[in-house]
């Protein structure tokens, strides 16, 4: 009798210490059912894990305010523990990251990361009843229709936003300052039109589901009429996912309510951020549909609105930014205000140019001239890449502070009408000499803008030769940041200074 009872008490000791639970069929781990977390970080926003077994198989998720459920894989016990991992979709070299569960007082304590948010809490027992009332809530998968067909931003935007500078730290007396001095400083007469509100502005959702600003904004339709006055259209931000980047609530589940009210406040132009929203559409295909879902339902508003693609260039947006509404499509992650990333951003990263042209442009992100952590040579550089690009211009200092080196930057005339030529090209490299780029963009006029960049840390010279150019000869040569030129017509040696550029419009035949 001895020996029949053995393995039972065996298999229920192991059951209960958690040693070899996963090995005993139809035992159930101590981590088994619905434990819930109140006291967790806004991001990820843990709020339940739900766990199960069955034999040598767990299974489970857990429930975050950002992604929604995560499920768990390769779900195991060692140690006591259950150890888990979770997919991390924004680090490719990382795709899933450890996490593990642990039981101790009577609770169970999670530790994980999802991206660079590091998740340590406990959390107490729930009920079913529990796990209903916490349970994500998904809101059908968009799908795609026939193009939508707009002729819009016939060249790049120009504008200000907010967030190089201000991050999610805006309020409404902030963005009618900007709007005070786009004007003030003659930007907007430079050409510059939009004043534009990033993150950071979105309160929360009423009975009806009608999305408030926060306390920051007490009256969006005045401050949409307020920059109106000045003679400038204003824009707003959101995401498709539940939470925008800074943590605020995105438009999933709520795309046509929140497009409708962007129209009633008076908005001219949206930035569509993919931010959390990356973890329900993370394929082209649910990405392009994320994206024309909200195109189609700022299209139904009847109100004009410039949309921005935010999604960091991937699934090849150019190809179909146009066919989703949008008007501008970024190609790359964010700027920072350094030599460094907006060279690699403007050289490297600025989309395919066969994708640009008139109601449509590669995006490399916002322009830092103005911010302080680059040379005035280094921001001539920023500039003129952009310019060169036909990239959307928008502006992300502190306007009130222009000085009068970033004012000559910033609107430098002629800069920009190569940035604005009606032809929409993007221009590239034509020559590439060690640290040394020549670039070269054919212009409305039948002229040619040519811009040579140093990349190196030296000093460098470089000959510009007819052939860099594109004309069979140049007869005239105008040189856009020192107003003059090197020789009769502009070829020959030029001495570029560090991270420099020199930028001439030449004419000929």
């Amino acid at each position: 009798m001895t020996k029949k009872r053995l393995p039972y008490l065996l298999a229920a000791s192991l059951m209960f210490t958690g040693g070899m639970t996963t090995t005993i069929a139809h035992a159930k781990t101590p981590y088994d059912g619905v434990w819930l977390f109140d006291d967790t970080p806004a991001r990820p926003g843990v709020t339940m894990a739900e766990i199960s077994s069955k034999g040598d198989k767990i299974s489970g998720r857990i429930t975050t305010l950002w992604y929604g459920p995560v499920e768990m894989q390769n779900a195991r016990i060692e140690n006591g523990k259950l150890l888990f991992e979770a997919r991390n979709i924004n680090d490719k070299a990382n795709p899933t990251r450890q996490w593990s569960l642990s039981l101790a007082g009577g609770k169970v304590h999670l530790n994980g990361q999802i991206w660079f948010n590091e998740v340590l809490v406990s959390g107490e027992r729930g009920s079913a009843k529990d796990a209903a009332q916490r349970a994500f809530k998904f809101s059908p998968m968009p799908q795609t229709g026939a193009p939508i067909e707009l002729k819009i931003a016939a060249t790049p935007p120009m504008g200000w936003s907010s967030w190089n500078k201000f991050a999610e730290h805006i309020d409404d007396k902030t963005i009618r300052a900007m709007a005070d001095a786009m004007v003030e400083k003659g930007l907007k007469d430079a050409g510059y039109l939009y004043i534009n509100i990033d993150d950071g502005w979105q309160g929360e959702r009423d009975a009806n589901g009608v999305l408030q600003p926060n306390e920051k904004f007490p009256d969006m339709k005045a401050l949409t009429a307020y920059v109106h006055s000045k003679g400038l259209k204003i824009g707003i931000y959101s995401s498709q996912g539940p939470k925008t980047c800074a943590g605020y609530l995105g438009s999933y589940g709520h795309v046509e309510q929140d497009a409708k009210t962007f129209a009633e406040w008076g908005f001219d132009y949206l930035k569509y951020d993919l931010c959390s929203g990356e973890w329900f559409y993370d394929t082209a295909e649910t990405v392009k549909a994320s994206y024309y879902e909200m195109g189609k339902a700022l299209q139904a508003t009847g109100r004009e609105f410039i949309y921005s693609l935010c999604q960091y260039g991937r699934f090849d947006v150019g190809s179909w930014g146009r066919a989703v509404g949008g008007q501008l499509w970024r190609t790359t992650g964010d700027i920072t205000d350094d030599y460094e990333t907006m060279a690699k951003i403007g050289f490297d990263k600025n989309g395919n140019p066969e994708y640009t042209g008139p109601h449509g442009f590669n995006d490399p992100d916002m322009l830092e001239v103005g911010n302080g952590g680059m040379t005035a040579d280094e921001y001539r550089t920023h500039m003129s890449l952009w310019a060169m690009s036909a990239a959307p211009l928008m502006m992300g200092h502190d306007l009130r502070e222009t000085s009068a080196e970033t004012l000559d930057i910033l609107t430098n005339k002629a800069v920009i009408a190569v940035d604005q030529d009606a032809l929409g090209i993007q221009g590239k490299a034509v020559r590439k000499a060690g640290d040394v780029e020549i670039w070269r963009k054919p212009l409305a006029d039948g002229r040619v803008a040519v811009a040579l960049f140093n990349r190196g840390t030296k000093p460098a010279s470089t000959q510009l030769s007819a052939s860099d150019t594109g004309l069979a000869s140049v007869t005239k040569a105008e040189n856009l940041w020192k107003g003059k030129i090197a020789g009769k017509n502009g070829l020959g040696e030029y001495s570029l200074p560090a991270h420099g550029v020199e930028m001439l419009i030449l004419s000929g035949r």
